[in-house]
C-alpha cells in the first residue's frame, strides 16, 4: 500500500522511530443491509473491509468515505462510529515502526459498482453478511459489532 506523502515527510525527520497513526476501517453495507463490501489486498492477498490512514486535519468519517472511493470505486455515506481500538506497535519490512489508532465506521453504499480502483487491492466485491470473506480476528470481531447494530460505539476499557 502506498505510503502517504505526509508520512514520508515525517520519516525524513524521525527515521524508523515509532509513529502514532490514526486510521479508519469502513464496513460498507448495501442499502438492504444484506451484503458487505470487501477488498483483497495486493500486498498480502487478505480480504478486509476498506482501511486507510487519516490525512492531517481530515475528519475521520470523511477519511472513511475517501478511502472507500479510492480503493473500491464506490460512494458511501458514514452512518456511525462502531468501534475504537489501539493496535499493538508493529514493524514494517523496511524497519519503520508504527502504532495505529483505528476508528471503525459502518457506512451505507450510495452508488457505484466495486472494483479495485487503485493498486492497493486486486479485487473488490460484495459478500453476503451471513457468509463474509475469510478475514482476520480483528475484522471478524468488528463485523460482529456492526451486525449487533447497537447505537453506541464500542471502546476497550
Amino acid at each position: 500500500m502506498p505510503t502517504p506523502d505526509f508520512v514520508l515527510a515525517l520519516r525524513e525527520h524521525v527515521g524508523h522511530d515509532l509513529l502514532w497513526m490514526p486510521g479508519v476501517t469502513a464496513f460498507v453495507l448495501d442499502a438492504d443491509r444484506q451484503h458487505m463490501l470487501a477488498v483483497r489486498r495486493a500486498d498480502t492477498g487478505a480480504w478486509t473491509p476498506v482501511t486507510g490512514i487519516i490525512d492531517p486535519g481530515e475528519e475521520p468519517a470523511s477519511a472513511a468515505v475517501r478511502e472507500v472511493a479510492e480503493e473500491a470505486g464506490v460512494d458511501c455515506a458514514p452512518l456511525r462510529l462502531v468501534d475504537v481500538r489501539t493496535h499493538p506497535p508493529l514493524t514494517f519490512p523496511n524497519g519503520d515502526h508504527a502504532q495505529f489508532l483505528d476508528l471503525c465506521f459502518v457506512c451505507e453504499h450510495t452508488g457505484g459498482e466495486p472494483y479495485p480502483a487503485d493498486g492497493e487491492n486486486t479485487e473488490a466485491r460484495w459478500f453476503p453478511l451471513e457468509d463474509p470473506p475469510p478475514m482476520n480476528d480483528r475484522f471478524l470481531a468488528q463485523l460482529q459489532i456492526v451486525l449487533a447494530d447497537r447505537p453506541e460505539a464500542r471502546f476497550r476499557r
